[in-house]
């Protein structure tokens, strides 16, 4: 009986062994089919996969290329002794950043501008595409399309420069109502208080029409038969935009929002801030962006305004990170 268990043993083991060998010859013949299977391809389109060198040249240089550069903001850099001959000194620009009289008025001047941008203008594009979508008139829809599309072509310093023209106190004729409500003639860039609506309706003004493409796409991708049937069924207009567009484009809808949630410290239009910006509305329109410029060019302390860079990645990227992570547990959509 020992003999026989020792056979089946035997058998049982063998029978394994070639079992895992013809597995592992499996997976080499299919890894080298893959790499065969590519390197076919590569060679069968090469004109194609050789338009993406200059592209990837682009982002290596451009955008990890400067990463090599952060290390500024852990030095005492000065152009004389270049980058790696500047001394180490760790976190300590980190640390008079946060304890600079500075830090918590520029960080809530951000917060405030760039949540206040996103509660008002993230829901005007919607509600611009789902309006075009549902014009009956082909030409006026393109029409309407056009003309909203067109700012965001504007050049920034045009745009600022309409913007002066139009709250000028004397000549505007938004700064000679407000003159007119308010009772006296005063200059509203130099109001503190009117910086962020003026910032505000300026975006929405220059990026719905732009930003309502993507919607509209999406919208275009809502299969006609579904507004068929809700039609039929009586569904009022109201009912279908709810019921039907809204969660067509809802998955577009969560990723641009968290993309906006990720920008919600350094998203606001560096270029728009410092034009519109002034030494009477210094309170409401000093940003980090703003301070990164005034304090890194104009006073040349290229460490300390690298440091406070590098914080403002740092709470982009961990806010990209927690908006992605919340959606992805709530509605199944994220970014990866």
């Amino acid at each position: 009986m020992s003999c026989c268990y020792q056979d089946i043993n035997n058998v049982i083991i063998f029978y394994h062994y070639s079992v895992g060998e013809r597995l592992a010859q499996m997976v080499t013949k299919s890894s080298v089919r893959r790499k065969n299977a590519l390197l076919f391809e590569l060679q069968r389109h090469w004109q194609l996969y050789s338009l993406l060198i200059l592209p990837v040249a682009m982002v290596v240089i451009f955008k990890y290329g400067p990463i090599y550069g952060m290390q500024i903001a852990f030095r005492d850099y000065t152009p004389k002794q270049g980058m790696l001959g500047s001394p180490w000194v760790g976190l300590k620009h980190f640390i008079n950043f946060f304890n600079d009289y500075n830090f918590v008025r520029v960080l809530r001047n951000t917060l405030v501008l760039n949540i206040s941008t996103l509660l008002f203008s993230f829901p005007v594009p919607i509600i611009l595409a789902i309006g075009i979508n549902e014009l009956r008139s082909k030409r006026y829809a393109k029409t309407v399309q056009t003309f909203t599309y067109i700012p965001h072509f504007i050049s920034i310093v045009v745009m600022v420069g309409l913007i002066f023209r139009l709250v000028d106190p004397n000549t505007g004729p938004i700064g000679q109502l407000m003159a007119s409500v308010v009772g006296k003639n005063s200059s509203i860039m130099a109001t503190p208080g009117m910086f962020i609506p003026i910032y505000i309706l300026s975006e929405i003004w220059q990026g719905a029409g732009y930003s309502a493409v993507i919607y509209l796409a999406a919208l275009s991708g809502i299969d006609p038969e579904l507004q068929e049937a809700a039609y039929i069924d009586g569904a009022a207009k109201m009912q279908r935009i709810w019921h039907i567009d809204l969660p067509g484009i809802t998955p577009t809808i969560i990723i641009l929002l968290i993309f906006a949630i990720g920008s919600l410290v350094g998203g606001a239009s560096f270029e728009k801030v410092l034009l519109l910006q002034n030494f009477l509305n210094m309170d409401a329109s000093d940003i980090l962006e703003t301070y990164i410029y005034r304090i890194g060019l104009t006073n040349f302390q290229y460490s300390y305004a690298s440091a406070v860079g590098f914080f403002t990645s740092a709470i982009s990227f961990i806010l990209l990170i927690l908006a992605n992570f919340a959606s992805k547990k709530l509605t199944d959509t994220s970014l990866w």
